[in-house]
């Protein structure tokens, strides 16, 4: 194990933006219906919050129900992990918008969770932390200070308690622990309690030796002035003097490594050993955020517009990539790590989109070879080290992403020469996923497992140093959340073989590829193995039943934990989606969708009906599944349609997730076209099977589901009747660089790719109903985005649209009022356009 990394611009960049992809939730709101009584109740934190009275089983739904603070479904568990012991779960919760959360145990033969004081938390068997050889003392950082537990006794040590936070910790291969603070490296020895300092790193200029004098003026004053010669001979010897003794005397620190004022520490990785270190630098002057723009705050808490820092643009944002260097700490040698072993690091992998770019305007393009940019890769789907170092050799792995998006390497370390050793290269001409990448060794081998889209779906894979690859699983299926067994003899991970919308836990022997199935549930759900490799700790839903904790033992019958959905929610006479295979018209295979039909639904009655097709947001995400929707307003929200007489569709149009490689890459350089053909055979679907009226059909969605409601709109003006685009992307250049680039490369260089993705293009195409509703204050989706088209809506004397905007609400709306305001004017448009 590597520890925890330091944070780094590299990793801000990127997980900075993760989670403001566009897969935040898009909401839902409320109607022109009375507001229902309301109480005042005191959650755990003792924050006083409003919430609706919940409906009666009977009773139709209301927008302000819907869009209520969403306690009245209940405060549900989050975070949760097992006990060192495997025998209870830790888990947190939090009321909607409340300052601080509560936290629990709960033992897996008890029936409640038992809350913690604040005074227990730093001694509950903290998730994050890192394990010796043996697995009998595990260590960990909590509130910035380092504690090492003996699981043997269960008692727990606090190492350190300072101001200064730890960064990341270790364990070296001889017992001892290694921690960072900073760029500082220090050992901790376990039979004397010496605290060593392994290494001090200095982003600076290594300051200069004492020099002889050089010039006329210098050596005439070191010959005629006493003093000054006197002077510099003194410290001439001292200077000597501290050189010889820190050679010889033991008590002396480490030396200190100067690397330079132009770079910073991105990541810092400490070998098992304690010999060598792994950093990656990034040039200091690189930074994520704009250097133009700010976002204006008009509610600021002075009466003053708040200057708010706003994050840099694809089309300005130059990451300049990292650089590898390699410290042997014990002979105090530095080695800039080259990167001329990773297969095709100079190859043009940009050349056809250059010549077409080049040929649009009548010029040519002579592609030439030339080093790429690169850094560690960043996933955003788990928190480990893109470093993995062997856990008792000096052996060295590295993943690494092109920062052009076109290849990532797994690649091996030569100590000795600072080189890279090419292990595994995932090329895709499109764009590599940034899910999917986990990967690390097996215990006492020199082989390594990681996950490769390769096939065309995420799968497990198995490779010696400098051998064959073999595959674990394989099928049109997706394999993610990998876990290696105590033992070390499997492999439990999560994966969908059955239908793409309901995922199971599964076990492959490692010496055999025997594979067996360890769950059986419907829907979705995600897992953690126990301490003990013996059971499974389940987040688990079903299409209306929103996530609870479950145990399962191994070959054992499941059992569930938590209860904190309310009764309430659970009486409620929700309707379950049914999820349709909707065959396309364009080449796509099938397009899986979930279809809510309306109360006393007749597919022969002589009326057809309205319906509203539903874009989810992230464009990378999947919502036709058999899960609980984390668009749990919007489910609601359909819900209320369907007893006011609409049909409802929520497509996994291409580009989500779930689905396999090329599904994803469906929308490269061309986002906006492949997903509104699914929606038109969406259409086209609900027009032949459940008698709806093609004629009178609306859509809308959030972020990526508003940048696709304008795509419609303006691109298929006879498809919807009406359209609704919250918190919309209008124009891809002015969205961020790790999202957009991996998509549509960059506007320098892939013009024509932004071109004929963003709306803004083609809003001369609106011939429909359109609202535009925005939060001033969002830092993912600008403001300015919507801004930028309604005044080209303007230019081009295009009547049909309105607009809403929520001064305090950031790119997920917080408040009820907000999102009952949205969701108010939605249903408006609806019942306008679609019931004429």
């Amino acid at each position: 194990m590597t520890g925890f990394a330091i944070t780094s611009p590299a990793i801000i960049r990127r997980f900075a933006f993760s989670a403001i992809t566009l897969a935040l939730l898009s909401g839902c709101s409320s109607t022109d219906h009375a507001v229902q009584p309301t109480e005042t109740v005191t959650n755990e934190s003792s924050v006083q919050v409003t919430l609706a009275q919940p409906p009666k089983a009977e009773q139709p739904l209301t927008l302000n129900q819907i869009m209520a603070n969403p306690d009245w479904m209940g405060i549900f568990a989050q975070g949760a992990y097992w006990s060192d012991d495997s025998q209870a779960i830790y888990f947190s919760r939090q009321a909607h918008q409340a300052p601080t959360r509560d936290y629990y145990k709960q033992g897996i033969q008890q029936n409640t969770a038992e809350k913690l004081s604040l005074d227990q938390l730093h001694l509950a068997d903290q998730k994050n932390a890192v394990l010796n050889l043996d697995k009998s003392k595990k260590a960990y950082i909590y509130q910035g200070n380092l504690f090492v537990k003996d699981l043997t006794t269960a008692t727990i040590k606090q190492i350190t308690k300072q101001n200064q936070a730890i960064d990341g910790v270790r364990f070296l291969s001889n017992g001892d622990i290694a921690y960072w603070q900073g760029n500082n490296i220090f050992r901790l020895h376990q039979s004397s309690g010496l605290i060593e300092q392994l290494a001090s790193i200095q982003m600076a200029n290594k300051p200069e030796q004492i020099q002889e004098p050089n010039t006329y003026l210098a050596k005439q004053q070191h010959r005629l002035i006493n003093y000054v010669a006197m002077q510099h001979d003194n410290a001439k010897a001292k200077q000597e003097y501290t050189k010889q003794l820190a050679a010889v005397d033991p008590s002396f620190a480490a030396k200190t490594w100067y690397l330079g004022d132009s770079e910073v520490v991105s990541e810092l990785s400490l070998s098992s050993d304690g010999q060598y270190a792994l950093l990656a630098l990034t040039d200091k002057n690189y930074s994520w955020r704009s250097e133009h723009d700010i976002m204006p705050n008009y509610l600021g808490k002075d009466g003053y517009v708040d200057a708010v820092p706003a994050r840099a643009r694809v089309a300005e944002d130059k990451f300049p990539g990292q650089r590898l260097v390699l410290l042997d700490l014990t002979n105090h040698v530095k080695k800039d790590i080259t990167i001329e072993g990773l297969t095709g690091f100079d190859e043009d992998v940009l050349a056809s989109v250059k010549q077409e770019n080049a040929a649009a305007k009548g010029e040519t393009y002579q592609s030439e070879k030339s080093p790429r940019l690169i850094q560690l890769m960043q996933d955003w789907g788990w928190s480990q080290s893109a470093i993995q170092w062997h856990p008792t050799e000096n052996k060295l792995l590295v993943m690494i992403e092109a920062v052009d998006n076109k290849d990532r390497w797994i690649a091996s370390v030569d100590l000795d020469k600072g080189t890279l050793v090419t292990e595994h290269r995932l090329h895709d001409d499109a764009w590599v996923n940034y899910s999917y990448n986990q990967y690390g060794w097996l215990p006492n081998s020199d082989s390594f497992y990681f996950l490769s889209e390769q096939s065309g779906y995420s799968h497990l894979y198995l490779k010696q140093l400098g051998g064959e690859t073999r595959a674990l699983t394989e099928g049109e299926f997706v394999v993610d959340e990998v876990t290696l067994s105590p033992e070390g003899t499997h492999f439990v991970y999560r994966a969908n073989p059955d239908h793409p919308g309901s995922f199971n836990i599964y076990r492959t022997e490692i010496a055999t590829g025997k594979t067996e199935q360890l769950t059986n549930w419907f829907g979705m759900l995600s897992y953690e193995l126990s301490p003990d490799g013996k059971s499974l700790l389940l987040n688990a839903s079903s299409s209306i039943q929103p996530n609870e904790l479950y145990v399962q033992p191994i070959g054992g019958e499941i059992k569930q934990l938590t209860d904190y959905t309310s009764n309430a929610f659970k009486e409620y006479a929700w309707q379950a989606p049914k999820v349709v295979a909707v065959p396309s018209n364009h080449g796509a295979g099938e397009v899986y969708a979930r279809v809510y039909l309306p109360e006393g639904f007749d597919a022969e009655a002589a009326d057809k009906y309205p319906a509203v097709i539903f874009n989810h947001g992230a464009g990378y995400l999947q919502n036709a599944h058999y899960g609980f929707s984390v668009y749990f307003r919007e489910f609601m929200f359909h819900n209320m349609l369907t007893q006011r007489g609409y049909v409802v569709m929520d497509m996994d149009y291409r580009g989500s997730s779930g689905y396999g490689r090329d599904w994803r890459t469906a929308i490269y350089r061309n986002m906006g076209t492949p997903e509104v053909e699914d929606l038109k055979d969406g259409v086209a679907w609900m027009a032949k099977n459940v008698n709806v009226d093609a004629g009178k059909v609306g859509t809308y969605g959030g972020s990526y589901g508003g940048f696709l409601t304008f795509m419609a709109l303006f691109n298929e003006p006879e498809l919807f009747q009406a359209g609704a685009a919250l918190r919309p992307v209008t124009d891809w250049a002015h969205y961020n660089a790790p999202y957009t680039s991996n998509i549509l490369n960059t506007p320098d260089v892939d013009p024509i790719a932004y071109e004929r993705s963003s709306p803004i293009e083609f809003a001369q195409g609106l011939e429909k109903p359109l609202l535009i509703m925005s939060g001033v204050l969002d830092d993912n989706v600008f403001f300015q985005d919507s801004v930028r088209l309604v005044q080209r809506l303007i230019e081009l004397e295009k009547p049909m649209f309105e607009t809403a905007i929520y001064p305090v609400e950031p790119h997920g709306f917080k408040q009820p009022s907000s999102w009952l305001d949205e969701y108010r004017r939605i249903y408006k448009l609806f019942e306008q356009e679609l019931k004429k």
